[in-house]
């Protein structure tokens, strides 16, 4: 038994004694690259794990902001104003409520302005015109001219003819004092003196472009007496034109006509052709 124990332990020496070297080597380096890969292998697991993370979220933002089509965000943008106009458009319109307070505004600042004129018409001492309110009408005004130049033709035409007074009516607009009223010859029919077709009143002052605010009833009315006698104005006597009385209508005709007619060739005798 001995001597069989001891032929095994030779036998396992000598097999170790016959073994390569080169073979215990590599497996050793083999154990220490599979250690080594394995290191490696959870290093790199690691870092995915802390730093790949992010780096996929961004390169992710990245790709999806590549593939969004240039000038989308300008789109949503004019989207968004074009719903507003199309809100706005579909929206009820607002009543012009403001425009109430400036004809109110206009109608008292009228109102004030004649009322103050009337008063002071009454109080002149030379009885040159006197007024009365057509219907009853604050703002439309018939006016009696009493008196011209003594030394006139006009002034001999109304003595012979009995004509006490040249009657007028002027019609103040809503934005009287700072539009111009619209005067016009009722009686007697005239001829010359600027009062042309209708009784309408060629007279630069009585155009928008002439007028000022300034200017009160009266003192239009003394211009108007002088340029009458400067027109050399006189009453018509012929048969059949006498008895024919001017109209509001032919008047308005005529005076739109004149002020085209002295915008163009400006306030001087225009030509024949053009009346």
């Amino acid at each position: 038994m001995a001597t069989l124990l001891r032929k095994i332990g030779l036998i396992r020496l000598h097999d170790r004694d016959t073994e390569d070297p080169k073979h215990h080597q590599g497996s050793f380096k083999g154990s220490k690259s599979n250690q080594k890969n394995n290191t490696k292998h959870c290093n790199t697991s690691s870092d995915n794990n802390i730093l790949n993370p992010p780096d996929t979220k961004t390169k992710k933002s990245e790709q999806s902001n590549k593939d969004k089509p240039p000038g989308k965000e300008k789109q949503t943008s004019k989207d968004i104003k074009e719903k507003q106009q199309v809100a706005a458009s579909k929206a009820p319109a607002t009543p012009l409520q403001p425009l109430v307070p400036h004809r109110q505004h206009c109608t008292q600042v009228r109102t004030r302005r004649l009322m103050k004129e009337l008063q002071e018409i009454k109080r002149l001492a030379d009885n040159f015109i006197t007024v009365e309110l057509a219907d009853d009408n604050l703002f439309e005004w018939n006016v009696k001219l009493h008196q011209v130049d003594r030394d006139s033709a006009l002034w001999q035409d109304m003595k012979d003819t009995n004509t006490e007074y040249i009657l007028l009516n002027i019609s103040f607009p809503d934005n009287f004092p700072f539009s111009p009223p619209f005067m016009r010859v009722l009686t007697p029919r005239l001829e010359n003196g600027y009062v042309l077709d209708g009784g309408a009143i060629c007279m630069e002052l009585l155009t928008p472009r002439g007028w000022s605010s300034a200017y009160t009833v009266e003192a239009v009315m003394r211009q108007f007496a002088a340029s009458l006698v400067k027109g050399q104005g006189r009453i018509c006597r012929k048969t059949g034109k006498s008895k024919k009385s001017f109209s509001r209508k032919d008047a308005e005709a005529t005076f739109k006509s004149l002020v085209k007619t002295h915008e163009k060739y400006g306030w001087v005798s225009p030509p024949v052709s053009d009346g």
